[in-house]
């Protein structure tokens, strides 16, 4: 499957919001040239993301309802208000670890958890955000990043550093639901739990690409349309990075966030290495398997569709389901304190 955990040295962790690895592991696998037909099947791929967009944003434009089916496990629907919030009773010493990892997806970075990391402080957890490679504000070039272990280099990083009896929760939005698979293979005994926030919560042999696979059609008639492509190896190479369209992020990602977090995102999101949502993840059951899982569902989602995350849940059941009505792709900025209560009762189960 080509991403195998390997060991690599600890790095520093600035401010609790960046971690950025000081030198470049040593590769543990051979790289083999691409065929012309691999090459082609790349470009394809890329270009049916970028036809996502487009296809997306249209299908979003009018109202739509969708009817959700049903799975076997348990779930929450919690409705958002911030004016009449109350905290809800935590006991600290009771908590298996206080400490909750926030992983960012495809074009985002830390700075998207900012109302996610104050609501968790209030209460006295000790949330840390990390810029994955070429994101936020790590200098890595994201069209140099090859793979996912590159990409997911500041986590495993980091669950690298902590001692062997510390645990931590994993949570993952969108497409950095596949670091934190890569991650629960590799440091399965220091992960409690592992939250997967409208993401990528694939199987075994899977892509992270699959999981969109679902949304594309007629991509054949769109294979010219590459203007959201980024060849950053020569337009005569594969693609190496998606960058998104200002108005099209808007609708598909941020349709009930605020102004100023739109405008937040738009000023900040960067463009998207591929080959991290290009590889077919190795997920074992004695590794990945032995993390209890949580899915929390996005019922206003325009970027996963609901019916894209129901389909999820039901391949790939999880110990439990939880939903948040009228949000977007965003909770941490649509329905940020429905999002911070999902996570105070999944740190607290036993």
């Amino acid at each position: 499957m080509g991403n195998a955990c390997g060991s690599t040295p600890a790095t520093d962790t600035r401010g609790g919001i960046e971690l950025r690895g000081s030198r470049r592991g040593t590769r543990a696998r051979s790289q083999r040239k691409m065929t012309a037909s691999e090459e082609e099947l790349l470009h394809r791929q890329a270009l049916a993301i970028a036809i996502q967009q487009t296809q997306l944003s249209q299908r979003f434009e009018g109202s739509m309802s969708r009817r959700i089916g049903s799975t076997s496990s348990r779930r929450r629907e919690l409705p958002d208000s911030l004016a009449n919030a109350k905290p809800l009773p935590l006991q600290l010493e009771h908590l298996e670890t206080k400490k909750i990892i926030l992983v960012h997806g495809e074009g985002f970075g830390a700075w998207c958890w900012y109302k996610t990391i104050s609501l968790l402080e209030e209460v006295g957890l000790d949330p840390i955000a990390l810029d994955l490679r070429g994101s936020g504000i790590d200098n890595t070039d994201p069209n140099t990043i090859t793979n996912l272990a590159d990409y997911s280099k500041p986590l495993t990083d980091y669950l690298q550093s902590i001692p062997d009896d510390e645990k931590v929760i994993l949570v993952g939005h969108s497409c950095g639901g596949a670091s934190v698979s890569y991650a629960m293979e590799c440091h399965p005994k220091k992960i409690s739990k592992a939250i997967f926030l409208s993401a990528t919560m694939v199987l075994d042999g899977q892509k992270p690409f699959d999981v969109l696979s679902d949304e594309l059609a007629y991509a054949d008639f769109f294979l010219k349309e590459s203007q959201f492509l980024v060849y950053g190896n020569g337009r005569d190479k594969p693609p190496t990075g998606l960058i998104f369209d200002k108005q099209q992020i808007k609708g598909l990602y941020f349709n009930q966030s605020p102004l100023k977090d739109i405008a937040l995102a738009a000023a900040s999101m960067r463009s998207i290495p591929l080959s991290p949502i290009m590889e077919k993840l190795s997920l074992t059951s004695e590794n990945y398997g032995t993390v209890r899982r949580y899915f929390v569902q996005t019922l206003d989602d325009h970027m996963l569709s609901p019916d894209i995350q129901e389909k999820l849940v039901r391949e790939n059941p999880p110990h439990g389901i939880y939903k948040i009505k009228g949000s977007d792709h965003c909770p941490f900025f649509s329905k940020p304190q429905s999002w911070h209560k999902i996570l105070l009762e999944i740190a607290q189960l036993p």
